[in-house]
């Protein structure tokens, strides 16, 4: 089975690498994808060199599976003349999301709305995923009516230009090019992404929008805050869910343990909760911090953390994949 990792040098190319051998994907020619300027260069997998190709030249090797981490404008552009070549297309850009022709998956959660002829897939936002893979399973038992999510973003999630930043700014080194519109360091900046014209940030409108496409349900309402912060690996999440039923603690915690996964952390008299720095590196979702709203009714408090590189971005591209080799689809 050939497949392409487009954006194979960039920090979630990478990843989507590590994982692919790690989950060991049924891989028989890897064909690393990168701009102009890399073609020639070689990245390692399983412990050989692969020599990164162009564009073109990957679409006529028609790859069976591409899995594209290389942004929006690349994707719209390329995308379909994989798609034409008959290859399925694993897009992690925001590029085709809300589109109503392609299909937003996570797949724990709705895989089963993919079909043969869909050969152009979304990954969602990181920190949709993340929010989506502890809604599902409450939204099934309760019927959510309103959310409302803040969240506090790690570098990793900008790319490799952002964490040069913050290292450069903790060693005090003023030489490296500044990403963000301040210093992160010792800092928090409630923008992730460029504004629109209703004063949302990008990061934020993908929050209120895209959970609504994976759950199936647009019955509830949605609103978000997303904050990045100096942290290097892993989203962070607090969020208030409001239910159409009343709930019981207990229950809420035991389906989430149950939720596959979805790992409950929550052990407050013994400070056990979930964090960034914890859950750099692996692929569960963690939920803590799960409490009552003692301000209203029928609301619940929690706090949801992932490595956003993994869960949030090269895992569940990898997994959607899977679920194609799964159904013979490829």
């Amino acid at each position: 089975m050939k497949v392409a990792v487009v954006g194979a040098t960039g920090m979630v190319g990478q990843v989507m690498l590590k994982v692919l051998e790690e989950r060991n994907f049924p891989v028989t020619e890897l064909i690393p994808v990168a701009s102009e300027k890399s073609v020639g260069k070689t990245v390692n997998y399983k412990g050989k060199d692969y020599s990164i190709v162009s564009m073109q030249d990957a679409v006529e090797m028609k790859p069976a599976i591409a899995i594209f981490s290389a942004g929006g404008g690349t994707s719209l552009d390329w995308s379909p003349k994989f798609a034409e070549a008959g290859t399925f297309v694993v897009d992690n850009s925001s590029a085709w999301r809300m589109d109503p022709t392609k299909k937003l998956v996570v797949p724990e959660i709705n895989a089963n709305v993919l079909e043969k002829e869909d050969k152009i897939i979304a990954n969602p936002n990181c920190s949709t995923i993340q929010l989506v893979m502890v809604l599902h399973p409450l939204n099934q038992k309760y019927d959510v009516k309103r959310v409302i999510v803040s969240t506090y973003q790690s570098v990793t999630g900008t790319g490799k230009n952002a964490v040069d930043q913050l290292n450069a700014e903790i060693k005090g080194d003023d030489s490296v090019a500044k990403v963000y519109p301040y210093e992160i360091f010792k800092n928090a900046l409630p923008q992730c992404d460029v504004f629109s014209d209703d004063d949302y940030t990008k990061e934020e409108l993908k929050l209120m929008k895209e959970p609504k496409k994976i759950l199936g349900d647009d019955t509830f309402s949605l609103t978000a805050t997303a904050v990045r912060v100096p942290v290097q690996g892993g989203h962070s999440e607090s969020v208030n869910i409001e239910f159409e039923n009343e709930f019981d603690l207990a229950d809420v915690k035991k389906i989430l343990s149950e939720t596959p996964g979805v790992i409950v952390m929550d052990d407050v008299e013994n400070n056990i909760y979930p964090m960034p720095l914890y859950s750099e590196g692996k692929d569960e979702v963690f939920v803590g911090r799960i409490r009552r709203d003692k301000s209203q009714p029928k609301t619940l408090n929690l706090w949801i953390v992932a490595d956003n590189l993994r869960k949030g971005a090269a895992t569940n591209a990898v997994q959607i994949a899977e679920y194609l080799v799964q159904k013979e689809f490829v």
